[in-house]
């Protein structure tokens, strides 16, 4: 059986980022251009504030990579918001990453996951709205390829 693929289209261009969907926004979703201050030293970049509007509240911070060419999904959350952040590499697919660094933000019940692209390893920060709980994690799986998400993660080319 073979999955039918929807053909994107831009459904959000913003400061240079661009949402491709085959249908409208996810409510809730978000995504925006990263603040990044460059001075003498070096630079700082700004990803949440606690009078940001995207702040709910603070669970915990974390960093996970992923290897160049591999899937990181599908997931979800029933009760945690996501806000991904890549510091280093490019993940696919808004393209977020250091030379284009951007906020995502993924609210509950929302399948989501990427595929890091390029040579590099990406390494991403999430802000969550819940911390882990072991004993009771708020994190449901599908398969990043035998599922009825209507996505393809194979490369493009052309």
């Amino acid at each position: 059986m073979t999955k039918q693929i929807l053909p994107l289209k831009a459904v959000l261009v913003d400061e240079g980022l661009i949402v491709r969907s085959s249908g409208g926004l996810i409510e809730g979703f978000g995504v925006r251009r990263g603040k990044v201050v460059p001075d003498e030293r070096g630079r700082l970049g700004e990803i949440m504030r606690a009078d940001d509007p995207w702040f709910e509240k603070f669970g915990q911070v974390y960093f996970t990579t992923t290897f160049p060419g591999v899937v990181k999904a599908w997931h979800y959350h029933r009760r945690q918001t996501d806000h991904f952040y890549v510091v280093r590499g490019t993940v696919h697919e808004l393209y977020l990453g250091e030379h284009c660094p951007g906020l995502v933000r993924i609210p509950p019940g929302v399948q989501h996951g990427w595929m890091a692209v390029g040579q590099t390893e990406a390494y991403i920060i999430n802000v969550v709205s819940e911390a882990y709980d072991p004993k009771n994690p708020d994190e449901f799986r599908t398969h990043p390829h035998d599922n009825d998400i209507p996505y393809d993660w194979t490369r493009r080319d052309g």
